[in-house]
């Protein structure tokens, strides 16, 4: 049965083998662990961290004297074990074990070509590696491969421009593996991509800790199966993506799951995406995507030149993006995108968590459900607030200004690609069975749209809302479906707690009724 299969039956199974040498590392790998060591897919329910780590991707340790050692000197490196194969400034391991590698190397790389079977742990202690037209590290195969950061050390990997191909692999990454691979430590590693990518996994990538500070081209992390962080402290400048996951192939891979760790991304596309699911445990972010919210047009108006222009002309720039559902627990966000700033085309969850957002088009965007359950939302700038099939908050407090509406339902212009208030905007239809739900919290909704629009009924159970329309045409409540407020406590400034829309509506507080949408 291949991994892909074993995901899809079993969460993961924790394997544990001490990080000593070489032969250490090949005894403790018996065949039944093997078949053990096994990784979740995408999660019937939430997953949490047990079901992402292996006991062996938190191990950091290491023993100095039954490792392997491997000196690098310039366009040069030596190793006192055959395994080890020197060529110029190519070090290729072939076999499983701890290697500790001190030294620089100059337009060079380490490469592992060990048995699919083998795990390599690369210990990194004051390691400069340069590669002018290719990758620093090549894991070209082994089972899995660690790279570890010594404690209070500093590393440095980097490529100076180009790729040139070696072998049929297209190696676009300082780090490159066509196998899993994990990183941790208690140092610093510094990676350079002046083209391609910082680090790269055709696989599952993993990062339990250490300090990363990744400049690139491209993306600065991207993983094919999956990209998994527990913790670690992350500064990324990418061109395209900050954080990466995209399997093409296969539909429930492609996710991104981060437990917790501090991230400063500037991105020229999304600071985070994936092509599955994206779940945030925990964690402290600061996002900026594309030029910022400012670079944005905050006008509704468009030209005809404007609104012929495809997507596909664009880069996304969406600050947490997902294909897939996106659920969020908990953490500190501050958002700063030219596009939406958090983006599901499927469902998106929040239970917690403290947001200040800025968007050049909608600080919470679903092409699905939205459900909040608590939480603080500052948002200071944005086309629409949220913006969902559906919206239902359960609790939080939320200080929105927007230029359209504060929160959106079941219909209304979303402009899910680039450009923002600009063009490409799509329609929910408006028979899709929209609706907004507020059961409790706190919402102060400054607007020049609706403050609260749902082209599906609005029913509103508690709560205290303080709604301020400026838009002309627009009202602080409207719904085209029912509208129900059964102890919710409303403050308007144009009255249309009582009658929804002011345009025909017969809405009623306390009662039911239709309301206009103001679109």
């Amino acid at each position: 049965m291949n991994k892909k299969s074993i995901f899809s039956l079993v969460l993961a199974v924790l394997f544990v083998f001490s990080a000593c040498g070489s032969t250490d590392l090949a005894q403790s790998e018996s065949s039944s662990t093997e078949q053990s060591e096994t990784e979740a897919e995408q999660p019937i329910s939430t997953a949490g961290s047990s079901d992402m780590f292996t006991d062996k991707d938190m191990e950091i340790g290491y023993n100095e004297e039954t490792s392997t050692w491997i000196t690098l000197f310039g366009d040069n490196a030596s190793s006192n074990l055959d395994t080890v194969q020197v060529s110029g400034s190519t070090v290729t391991i072939t076999d499983a074990g701890t290697y500790i590698l001190s030294g620089s190397l100059e337009d060079g790389m380490i490469i592992v070509n060990a048995e699919d079977t083998d795990k390599v742990q690369l210990v990194l202690k004051e390691v400069q590696i340069t590669n002018s037209t290719s990758a620093a590290i090549y894991v070209l195969q082994a089972d899995k491969v660690f790279i570890t950061t010594a404690s209070g050390t500093q590393n440095t990997l980097a490529n100076g421009g180009e790729y040139v191909a070696i072998d049929d692999n297209n190696i676009d990454g300082v780090i490159f593996s066509k196998s899993d691979l994990t990183l941790n430590g208690d140092g610093t590693l510094t990676i350079s991509a002046d083209a391609g990518h910082g680090i790269v996994s055709k696989d599952d990538l993993v990062i339990t800790s250490g300090t990363y500070n990744i400049t690139a081209a491209s993306h600065g992390i991207s993983g094919k199966d999956s990209v998994r962080i527990a913790n670690g402290t992350y500064t990324i400048e990418s061109g395209k993506d900050g954080i990466h996951a995209e399997n093409t192939e296969d539909s429930s891979m492609g996710f991104l799951y981060v437990g917790g760790g501090t991230f400063d991304i500037t991105a020229g596309g999304d600071g985070m995406s994936a092509s599955s699911y994206l779940q945030i445990e925990n964690g402290t972010f600061t996002i900026t995507s594309g030029e910022e919210s400012a670079s944005v047009s905050t006008t509704n108006s468009t030209t005809e030149a404007e609104t012929t222009t495809t997507q596909d002309d664009t880069i996304s720039q969406k600050g947490i993006k997902a294909d897939g559902n996106i659920s969020i627990t908990s953490g500190t966000f501050n958002l700063d995108s030219a596009d939406d700033a958090i983006h599901a085309a499927n469902e998106i969850s929040i239970a917690a968590g403290e947001f200040n957002i800025a968007s050049g088009d909608d600080a919470i965007h679903s092409d699905s459900s939205v459900v909040i359950e608590d939480g603080s939302f500052k948002i200071s700038d944005c086309y629409e607030g949220v913006e969902g099939l559906s919206i239902t908050v359960d609790g939080g407090t939320f200080d929105i200004t927007s230029e359209d509406d504060g929160l959106n339902a079941g219909g209304g212009n979303d402009s899910s690609g680039f450009g923002g208030r600009m063009s490409q905007q799509d329609e929910f239809s408006t028979s899709s069975g929209g609706f907004i739900t507020i059961n409790n919290g706190s919402l102060t909704i400054v607007s020049t749209g609706d403050c609260i629009d749902s082209n599906g009924d609005l029913t509103i159970n508690g709560g205290v809302l303080n709604l301020t329309c400026n838009g002309s045409g627009n009202t602080a409540l409207d719904c085209d479906g029912s509208y129900t407020n059964n102890g919710g406590e409303i403050t308007t400034n144009d009255g249309s707690e009582n009658n929804p829309g002011q345009m025909g509506g017969m809405g009623k507080t306390g009662g039911k009724g239709q309301g206009h949408s103001g679109f």
